[in-house]
């Protein structure tokens, strides 16, 4: 496991459960106003709808994900990002060991 110590950042303790707790994250603020999440998606197929951009960071397992409007699903894995414009939506599905994530915002 990889742990980063970071001053100046504040975590929210109450989790964001989503879809019946098959995607659970919890909320970071960085000391500059940068957010994040930080979460797990469990096997599933789930659809996101995204306010801001997002960019998605696969610290571990893998998940396939379509971004809205297209018809072609993309694998990822851990050390890989992909990125999801602001106001879309995107579909993900997670078929073997959890898809741990780092979610940037902006």
């Amino acid at each position: 496991m990889t742990t980063q110590t970071l001053d100046g950042v504040s975590v929210a303790t109450q989790a964001n459960v989503y879809f019946d707790g098959k995607c659970v994250s919890h909320g970071i603020t960085f000391a500059d106003g940068r957010k994040c999440t930080v979460g797990v998606i469990l096997p599933s197929s789930l659809t996101f709808s995204t306010g801001a951009p997002e960019v998605m960071e696969g610290t571990g397992g893998s998940c396939e994900y379509k971004l809205d409007g297209s018809s072609e699903w993309v694998a990822a894995g851990a050390g890989e990002k992909f990125s999801v414009p602001g106001n879309s939506k995107f579909e993900i599905r997670v078929t073997g060991a959890p898809y741990s994530y780092i979610c940037h915002f902006g």
